[in-house]
């Protein structure tokens, strides 16, 4: 028997997630949840940019419910732990890229209250991504032919003007006053996730983390940068550096960086690199690149 899968926004990675979910052989798509009242009775081909598929798209949780799916695919732009935890009690499993890894992000209260959803429902809670999700994965397997590991590092370098979701780019600090004092605290928040991660890898490296914490830097754009779905006034910041990072005995064992560009006119002007990058420092030292190609025939 196939398995039930419920499609949960169709966004930029959701329309995505759902066409995936139809070429698979052993998945059936049988709902698709709405979010946008202007998506709501729309066919979810319409919205997925395929054929028609004659699954009406709804915000009507009881009626995706009365499905019985077997799963959600989870991509809403933010978690909603209101609908996370229905949906667990209801014995449905959840897969999400929606900002979570560990639920260290959600706070100690969110995360119990999805635990015990999911113990009451016998169901799971898994969450993943590109990064951070399958780039912690990556650099674990990197890390799995060392004898001793003393550091691992992590950084995506990324021109992120091709994500078109304002939303997620002004969480991070895109398009903001360069001198705003609340930066920094804005884009820890925006990208809190990542120390879900740096207690995931800490966790699988079997360390107990003294501290995880975070630090920033700012590019500035210098001129305007029209990027179609978004503006990026000159003297806004047009560039984010970030790193997340785990300290045990006093110093840093995993970091997990990144640095992102929007436009082309920014001071500093970072050189980027393209991609996910693994450093391992230990016995022996590795050297890890993954970078992710669009095939022939990719569809936007």
């Amino acid at each position: 028997m196939n398995l039930r899968v419920v499609q949960w926004t169709t966004g930029n990675v959701g329309r995505r997630a759902a066409r995936a979910v139809l070429r698979h052989p052993d998945l059936e798509l049988v709902g698709v949840f709405a979010y946008g009242p202007d998506k709501v009775g729309c066919d979810a081909g319409e919205l997925c940019g395929v054929s028609t598929l004659g699954i009406i798209a709804t915000d009507d949780i009881d009626a995706l419910l009365a499905e019985a799916p077997d799963c959600v695919s989870y991509n809403p732009m933010f978690a909603s732990v209101d609908d996370l935890e229905r949906l667990l009690e209801a014995g449905v499993n959840v897969v999400s890229t929606a900002g979570f890894i560990t639920g260290r992000a959600c706070g100690a209260e969110a995360t119990e209250r999805l635990a015990a959803a999911a113990r009451r429902g016998h169901s799971t809670l898994h969450g993943t991504g590109i990064n951070p999700g399958h780039a912690n994965a990556f650099a674990l397997v990197s890390a799995a032919i060392c004898d001793r590991v003393d550091r691992i590092s992590v950084l995506e370098s990324a021109d992120a003007s091709g994500y078109a979701s304002p939303d997620t780019q002004r969480s991070v600090g895109f398009a903001s006053p360069i001198d705003d004092p609340d930066l920094s605290e804005r884009a820890a928040a925006g990208t809190e996730v990542f120390g879900d991660a740096v207690a995931l890898m800490g966790d699988a490296l079997g360390i107990d983390l003294e501290q995880i914490g975070s630090e920033f830097e700012f590019a500035r754009a210098s001129a305007d940068n029209d990027l179609g779905f978004m503006v990026i006034p000159e003297g806004t910041v047009a560039g984010v550096r970030g790193c997340w990072f785990g300290v045990y005995r006093d110093r840093r064992v995993i970091e997990l960086r990144f640095e992102w560009k929007m436009g082309t006119h920014l001071e500093p002007d970072w050189k980027l690199r393209h991609g996910y990058f693994v450093e391992i420092d230990g016995e022996p030292g590795v050297r890890s690149q993954l970078q992710l190609l669009p095939p022939p025939d990719w569809d936007e």
